[in-house]
């Protein structure tokens, strides 16, 4: 088996806090190879004050093949940077791989009852790795097994290779190592979700599903997936935060669906295939997404993988994480990793297999930040409306500012569009506004995005 060169051009993303922020895409590990580990590197020096570029990345690698060339140095890079001095990925929290059985001295144990060990056992066999590629491009992701006819669930930048590919051979490696072809059942781009069958499923162990409706800050959290190649890979946290609202830039998703305007200096999380980030930054196209934020850590290759509770369930679908490395010194989890809740995984995979596709609801406005006096965004202020849309009809003009939807706080333009997005067309919300200062219910039959 060949050694493969290492891949750079990590999958970029920026995010939108304070300060200057960039986001980078993800980088590629073919399947059939295994990455070179490196040595572990030295803590970085702290840095103090406002001076950190944040940047997020794609949790899945992905990288461009460009004039025949191969990929280089990245997946090595990216493991230093992680703290791979063997083949396990680096994690604040706690981090474990699958690789081998049994315990350190080679005598065989069981998972205690109720342990992390136990919970990861039952749920591992149910995560697989995929390989994907085109004529111009490869990477790699995990996936989630559905059911025992083969359809896994991944996100979509992993089988579109960030939106590369319309068309992408894809192999995945089942927790028993064997290797079988897949086909995409659907894909959606604006919920960063893909549902793939395997032509020979084999003996299969659907993933247990948990709910994240009874998710509370500070629940044990536990990653399985395949960083940098690394299949089995678990590690552990808790959940910091639910209901996120995260934005990335999508050449995945027309340039007409972007609802937000996007705010000064680029602020919003961002992915591109890195020789675009400099040319296409101002003119992406954003998904915005409603998230789990978890310190397990996550890295390039976990994109698709599974999140899981204490008890083994599936409870999310990991899809990005943040960092302050930059693109040169690759990346990997600084703690702050991402999660579409598996709440909404499910309702977007049974429209996936059923339709193939998934329907999303459209207001008809374009806003951005409302901010109040100290500098904290406070809703999301209607920029303009469009003639003829669901909004129009409903009232809503230039200066309101919409808080709510639903019972869903809405803080920003982001996290106003991850919930409108979440309904179908043809849903009817209710808004709460503020106009004049004077709070209002507005009800809104959304159109199709």
């Amino acid at each position: 088996m060949t050694q493969p060169s290492d891949p750079r051009d990590p999958h970029p993303l920026s995010a939108g806090w304070d300060d200057r922020t960039e986001v980078l895409p993800a980088e590629p590990t073919p399947a059939d190879v295994a990455p070179q580990p490196a040595p572990q590197p030295a803590a970085p020096a702290a840095t103090g004050g406002h001076g950190v570029s944040r940047r997020l990345l794609l949790a899945a690698t992905a990288a461009s093949a460009l004039g025949g060339g191969a990929v280089g140095a990245g997946a090595v890079t990216a493991l230093e940077a992680a703290g791979g001095g063997s083949d396990t990925a680096a994690s604040a929290s706690g981090t474990a791989t699958q690789g081998s059985t049994g315990s350190a001295t080679g005598t065989a144990r069981t998972a205690s009852a109720g342990s992390i060990s136990e919970a990861a056992e039952a749920a591992s066999n149910s995560v697989v790795t995929l390989s994907v590629s085109s004529a111009s491009a490869a990477g790699s992701g995990s996936g989630i097994v559905l059911d025992s006819q083969g359809h896994v669930l991944t996100n979509a930048h992993v089988v579109t290779l960030g939106g590369e590919a319309s068309d992408p051979e894809i192999t995945v490696r089942l927790a028993d190592g064997t290797v079988t072809d897949a086909a995409v059942v659907g894909t959606d781009p604006v919920g960063d979700l893909a549902i793939v069958s395997l032509a020979a499923p084999g003996e299969l162990e659907p993933m247990p599903m948990g709910s994240s409706a009874d998710l509370l800050v500070g629940d044990t959290t536990i990653a399985i997936g395949a960083p940098l190649g690394l299949d089995g890979t678990v590690t552990t946290g808790i959940v910091s935060a639910l209901d996120r609202s995260i934005s990335v830039a999508s050449s995945e998703v027309p340039e007409e669906e972007q609802a937000v305007v996007p705010g000064p200096d680029g602020e919003r999380f961002e992915f591109f295939p890195p020789e675009q980030q400099a040319e296409q930054n101002s003119t992406q196209s954003y998904v915005h997404l409603r998230v789990i934020q978890t310190d397990a850590a996550i890295n390039q290759g976990n994109s698709g993988g599974a999140l899981l509770n204490d008890a083994g369930e599936l409870i999310g679908v990991n899809v990005a994480i943040a960092s302050t490395s930059t693109e040169e010194e690759g990346a990997g989890s600084i703690g702050v990793g991402f999660a579409i809740p598996v709440d909404r995984a499910r309702e977007v995979a049974a429209q996936l297999l059923e339709d193939g596709e998934v329907s999303h609801g459209l207001l008809g406005v374009q806003v951005a930040d409302a901010g109040d006096a100290e500098g904290f965004t406070s809703g999301a202020a209607v920029q303009q409306v469009e003639a003829r849309s669901g909004a129009e009809r409903a009232g809503l003009a230039a200066g309101d500012v919409i808080i709510a939807v639903e019972d869903r706080a809405t803080a920003d333009g982001a996290a106003l569009t991850a919930v409108i997005r979440e309904h179908p067309a043809g849903d009817t919300v209710t808004l709460t506004v503020l106009r004049d200062e004077e709070e209002q219910q507005v009800d809104v039959t959304l159109g199709a995005s």
